[in-house]
């Protein structure tokens, strides 16, 4: 097979017209250059240059090659960079897991940003509840899980990415649409829609604590899993709620949204993770990106 080396050879000859000129392009002297032409068409096993009366001219194979000689020479070069690129982690593809949640506010602002600040990186988004996140983490099949802690895995590096205040949700017509805030304790004995004790862990175990550690017992009527059903139950006027402040704009028209106050700040938490010997040379870079934006944010 001939040589990226003759290729441009040939080319600068083509191009220049003239061996003396294509020669002091490429640095080198004459007799190698011809040499190198010379090689090449004998292992094209075809003339590419007519050589008389010192003019140099391109035979009709010689014109026909010179188009896929450029293109052969130009896609070694875009294959050099990527490679480089990849390497540096500046190109490449993450395999990103998220729970719904994370589509409320959190993703969509990272996917945009990342679109103008990492456009050689590709991400591939894969919504996912937590324990196959962690799967696809452990097999390798993703690079990236956003999901809430906590997780026992003890080969897996964590980043907070957010921090979502807890709201009340009540439906139009409800005592507590008028109030500035609510009081946790004045839920006593409320009709409440609650995060499914499974399906939302986090959730439900959150809530359960504050309820317990301001000593009351709400009624709870439904269970649901996410929370744009629990907005909507709450909207037909099955109960009240609390909800991730990122979710409100998920309310429907006659669900209001109050402060709740207690002896503690209600808050619920986000967090990336990714195994501590993930070797994607993308990974750093978007760890930075994040990083740059939870500060903004």
């Amino acid at each position: 097979m001939f040589e990226l080396s003759q290729l441009r050879c040939f080319i600068a000859v083509a191009e220049e017209g003239h061996f003396g000129r294509a020669a002091l392009r490429l640095h080198m002297t004459q007799p190698p250059l011809s040499r190198q032409i010379q090689i090449l068409e004998t292992t094209l096993g075809v003339s590419l240059i007519n050589r008389s009366n010192r003019v140099v001219s391109l035979t009709p194979a010689g014109r026909s090659f010179l188009n896929d000689a450029r293109r052969i020479i130009k896609l070694s070069e875009e294959a050099r960079l990527s490679v480089r690129r990849i390497a540096s982690g500046t190109a490449g593809a993450l395999a990103i897991g998220f729970i719904p949640a994370t589509s409320y506010e959190l993703l969509p602002r990272l996917v945009s940003a990342a679109a103008v600040e990492l456009p050689g990186i590709e991400l591939v988004l894969k919504e996912l509840v937590t324990a196959d996140q962690l799967d696809g983490l452990s097999t390798r099949r993703l690079d990236v899980g956003i999901l809430r802690l906590p997780v026992d895995q003890d080969r897996l590096e964590t980043l907070r990415v957010s921090r979502d205040p807890m709201l009340l949700a009540v439906p139009e017509g409800h005592p507590f649409e008028t109030e500035a805030e609510v009081p946790i304790e004045r839920l006593q004995g409320q009709a409440l829609v609650m995060y499914a004790p499974v399906e939302s862990r986090y959730h439900h175990d959150l809530l359960s604590a504050a309820f317990r550690r301001a000593g009351i017992l709400p009624n709870f009527v439904q269970y649901a899993r996410e929370t744009h059903t629990i907005l909507a139950l709450v909207g037909a006027g099955v109960g009240l709620a609390v909800v991730p402040e990122s979710s409100v704009r998920l309310r429907p028209p006659n669900v209001h949204i109050r402060p709740l106050v207690g002896p503690t700040r209600l808050v619920s938490e986000l967090s990336m993770v990714w195994l501590r010997d993930n070797d994607n040379p993308a990974l750093p870079l978007f760890q930075q990106f994040v990083r740059r934006h939870i500060a903004t944010a």
